[in-house]
């Protein structure tokens, strides 16, 4: 299988730098495990959102732990975090910041611009679709410009930014759908699942109790963000390329047979692409791999593509779901 690399890179040298990180990230996934109990693939892939630079999207009903889970990963990650419970009548201005008029002594006035709390580096987006689509849009310069613009003035965010947002199944009471454009910019929707027995039966035992597990921080912004450029430089296999290649364009309306493309209304655009070359290697950093597999973008397809398509209306009535579509979108792949 060949390997696309970029020219400069000496391959021994990634293969010390990914040696180390993967001895952070296994610390981190240790540390996370005392805390978070039965949701290894939701932790997993968490962990892969962040280390490939993006934003994650978890879905699922309340009672979770999805709150517990961004603020776990807040400590151990050594990350500025804040939190935004968002509400119906939550303004962008609470999120962004606001200028306010300021008196100096000698009687002259000046604006003064006051940071929101998306001056951190995890962002904490707790039940976005709660919010009106007006101040849902609040976070989109940012989570794609990593700087936000406030009177015409741009002010710049510290790095490492994620916005890891929660949000509660559609169906309930009080849901607003997040706008396409918004969807695009999370690079990958966690479902979040019920635990099994055995998970259950330990948060019963190991959280009511008279005291809780704290998390401890393993790791700081700057390993992030040096983990996040080895994940860039970790070779990929033509194979790979071209898997992902196929997966996306086949899972676009007029790119493919005639029995899928009547049940397509809006497929991934390269975002989509991008976000699986990233995410593949660093899934296999997290699982202690020198490169991805065919088998990384089989497993990550759902997660990055099921949040930027959409199905016909007449796919809806006849019982079509992006599920079961990505599912046949994949068979032609593994």
């Amino acid at each position: 299988m060949s390997a696309i690399t970029q020219p400069d890179i000496d391959p021994e040298e990634i293969a010390r730098d990914t040696e180390a990180a993967m001895e952070k990230i296994s610390a981190a996934r240790r540390e996370i495990a005392r805390i978070i109990f039965g949701q290894e693939s939701v932790v997993e892939r968490a962990l892969v959102t962040l280390l490939s630079g993006g934003h994650g999207l978890l879905v699922g009903v309340p009672g979770l732990a999805k709150t517990k889970l961004v603020e776990t990963l807040g400590t151990v990650l050594g990350l500025d975090a804040r939190r935004i419970q968002f509400t119906p009548d939550l303004m962008p201005s609470d999120i962004l910041g606001a200028e306010v008029m300021d008196q100096a002594p000698d009687g002259s006035r000046e604006f003064r611009f006051i940071k929101g709390p998306v001056f951190s580096q995890l962002l904490m987006a707790d039940e976005i679709n709660r919010a009106s689509p007006r101040t849902q849009s609040a976070l989109l310069q940012a989570m794609q410009e990593y700087h936000v613009t406030i009177a015409g003035q741009p002010y710049d965010l510290p790095r490492p930014f994620h916005v890891l947002a929660t949000q509660n199944p559609l169906e309930q009471e009080g849901t607003y759908p997040l706008p396409e454009a918004q969807l695009d910019r999370f690079l990958m929707q966690i479902d979040v699942h019920y635990p099994d027995r055995d998970a259950e039966r330990r948060i019963l035992m190991e959280t009511t109790g008279a005291h809780d597990a704290d998390a401890e921080a393993v790791m700081d912004g700057d390993a992030l963000i040096g983990c996040q450029q080895l994940v860039r430089r970790m070779p990929v296999g033509e194979s790979v390329v071209e898997a992902i290649l196929e997966l996306v364009r086949s899972a676009r309306p007029g790119e493919t047979d005639d029995d899928l493309a009547g049940l397509i209304a809006w497929g991934p655009g390269p975002r989509a692409s991008q976000a699986l070359m990233l995410t593949v290697r660093a899934r296999a950093l997290v699982d202690g791999r020198l490169a991805p597999s065919v088998d990384d973008v089989l497993a990550l397809a759902e997660p990055v593509l099921q949040h930027r398509m959409a199905l016909t209306f007449a796919a809806r009535a006849d019982g079509h779901t992006i599920r079961s579509l990505i599912g046949r979108v994949k068979s032609r792949i593994g």
